[in-house]
């Protein structure tokens, strides 16, 4: 990767920031104080996980010389048996015990339940919004953000709150231009959308069909439009995917 140089041979700046370009020439403006920033971050992370590590090594050596933990946990349960015994015998505590656990165990599945829907909720809000939002969709795709979000939203999860995406081989996707950070997902989409091989058909001006250039009048217009048409309306932009590219819609 190097420096992107104008005629004068001076460096090249995009707010503010020098613009590298890679190997495959892709140009990345560089974010020097946002690169410095995680750098230090995961140095604190990284002095936060050994503290951890240290304070969990000191609580084990309290169960030091217990060689079975299973039967500690046995003998635990049976002294406590006999503490209560002295209100109601064992058999009573057990069926206590029981009902306390189905009741408990309801509650649970009712709590599933509705962490399943608000997840479902929180999906639809932070990546169908994603789609819905992405200016690289709007401003570089010849298809709609429903179409792109049923090939790539696949590679899109949401981890702590944020929508995170991952490449084809299940890796995280991050960014270019801020070294150690996730990207954002208009980087996200367009490195995905970089690998995918019929990119030069989904894609404004790659001139993929050939249909559609023009407002659906001029000769021939009517047959490509019982084709489905790329630069039709939207029902016709969907036929025209459904029937070319398939693999959109697995």
């Amino acid at each position: 990767m190097k420096l992107k140089l104008d005629d004068a041979g001076h460096v090249v700046v995009q707010d503010g920031k020098p613009v590298y370009v890679s190997d495959d020439g892709k140009e990345i403006a560089f974010d020097a104080p946002a690169t410095v920033a995680t750098i230090t971050r995961l140095n604190g992370e990284a002095k936060s996980h050994r503290e951890g590590k240290e304070a969990a090594e000191k609580a084990l050596k309290a169960f030091e010389g217990i060689a079975d933990p299973s039967a500690a946990l046995k003998a635990l349960d049976t002294v406590s048996k006999l503490d209560q015994k002295k209100l109601v015998d064992a058999g009573e505590i057990d069926t206590v015990r029981n009902e306390i656990s189905k009741g408990y165990e309801a509650k649970l599945t009712e709590s599933q339940t509705r962490l399943q829907e608000l997840e479902g909720q929180l999906y639809a809000e932070k990546i169908g919004g994603s789609f819905s939002r992405s200016k690289v969709i709007t401003d570089k795709f010849a298809i709609p953000a429903d179409l792109v979000q049923a090939r790539f939203g696949s590679a899109f999860k949401i981890e702590d709150g944020k929508v995170v995406a991952y490449d084809t081989h299940g890796n995280k996707i991050y960014s270019r231009a801020r070294p150690g950070e996730l990207a954002d997902f208009d980087e996200a989409i367009e490195t995905l959308v970089d690998a995918y091989p019929y990119k030069d058909q989904i894609l404004k001006g790659s001139g993929a069909s050939g249909s559609g250039a023009g407002n659906g009048g001029g000769g021939g217009g009517g047959s490509q439009r019982a084709k489905g048409d790329l630069g039709g309306t939207k029902s016709e932009r969907v036929a025209a995917i459904a029937a070319r590219f398939p693999d959109l819609h697995k």
